[in-house]
């Protein structure tokens, strides 16, 4: 029964691959109506009913690699490049301090022009103009080059391992090398990085398997946050035109690594409420417990297309926040006031 398997999960006991796989694969509403209780219980009971919202600055389009899903891949000759200067990047920053955010997602393709030294410079000037956490999500570096981001006084980083099948990964990622995506999750672990991986629901030669087998792994390194959202195909890529992630198998994936990881750091992607109008809505009611908002400069914003039709940003902030503090509010949550670090963090010093 699954419900007895959900029931496992829920107390803590270890799980075996097929269980978690039966789980994924039910989307009827009376197993997810039981699956959703039991994440959003564990969920209640971990990390409380607080929800940590990000202000994520995206500072480059530029990309040198070419996986075949992104938008932002380097052989989109359609798409208008840019890149922020760094008083552009601090503008943001303070204007989003001022705002009450205590965390800055600093996001950007695998820029060249993004060197180790500049990165540095800009995470030390973050932190002098603004008591503010910084999550970086820039891409693949060297071991050094993490300690080195993690000395200067970032906090948490981002890197989706995007699949552990390593068929798969080779098959949409033709110039990375899976070996090294692992070894540089490794090395942020390494570093003292609080650690964000994270998945795409949808992936054409994607499996429950494989899913299953991802969350597992997520739980194998310890994951501190895990980005999951529905695959959204782009154009001018060679998945454009193929379907875009299931809704129901994702708000099943978010809950079964609430259920395997109570303490992790999960959000409501904004890639749920593009294919939804309620999806980050019932993200939380699954599980989630963070959200990010768009605060890139609105020209920038429209050219960081790594999917079509992303959820636009509010032009009136106050408005903005305001719509977000209400959707919180109707589902019994409220919205946090400290930096929204890992649950686990003192525990792993």
């Amino acid at each position: 029964m699954i419900e007895d398997t959900i029931k496992k999960l829920s107390e803590g006991a270890p799980v075996e691959r097929e269980e978690i796989v039966k789980i994924l694969g039910d989307t009827s509403d009376e197993a997810m109506e039981v699956l959703r209780a039991a994440a959003d219980s564990v969920r209640a009971r971990a990390v409380g009913d607080e929800i940590h919202v990000r202000s994520l600055v995206e500072i480059s389009n530029y990309c040198k690699k070419n996986c075949s899903y992104c938008g932002l891949r380097t052989n989109n000759t359609s798409l208008t490049r840019f890149r922020m200067t760094d008083d552009e990047i601090l503008h943001v920053v303070k204007k989003e301090a001022a705002r009450g955010r205590k965390t800055i997602v600093v996001q950007s393709g695998e820029d060249p022009n993004l060197k180790p030294d500049r990165v540095c410079k800009l995470i030390r000037e973050i932190k002098d103009a603004a008591d503010i956490a910084v999550t970086l999500s820039l891409g693949e570096y060297s071991r050094e080059d993490y300690f080195r981001f993690r000395e200067a006084g970032a906090d948490r980083y981002l890197l989706k391992h995007e699949t552990i099948d390593p068929e798969l990964y080779a098959k949409l990622h033709p110039d990375c090398e899976y070996s090294n995506r692992i070894k540089c999750i490794e090395y942020l672990k390494e570093a003292g990085f609080q650690t964000g991986v994270g998945i795409m629901v949808g992936l054409p030669g994607q499996s429950l398997e494989s899913i299953a087998d991802d969350i597992l792994f997520m739980k194998r390194i310890d994951a501190d946050m895990a980005g999951i959202g529905p695959f959204i195909p782009s154009p001018d890529t060679p998945l454009a035109g193929g379907p875009t992630g299931d809704l129901r198998l994702t708000l099943n994936i978010l809950a079964v690594t609430r259920l395997v990881m109570p303490y992790i750091l999960l959000p409501a992607t904004t890639a749920l409420g593009t294919i939804h109008p309620e999806g980050q809505r019932l993200g939380f009611r699954f599980g989630a417990n963070v959200i990010m908002v768009n605060a890139t400069p609105p020209r920038m914003w429209e050219n960081y297309t790594i999917y079509p039709n992303r959820l636009r940003p509010e032009a009136d902030e106050k408005y903005q926040d305001r719509k977000l503090q209400l959707m919180i509010e109707s589902i019994g949550r409220k919205i946090s006031t400290g930096f929204g670090h890992s649950a686990r963090r003192e525990e792993r010093g």
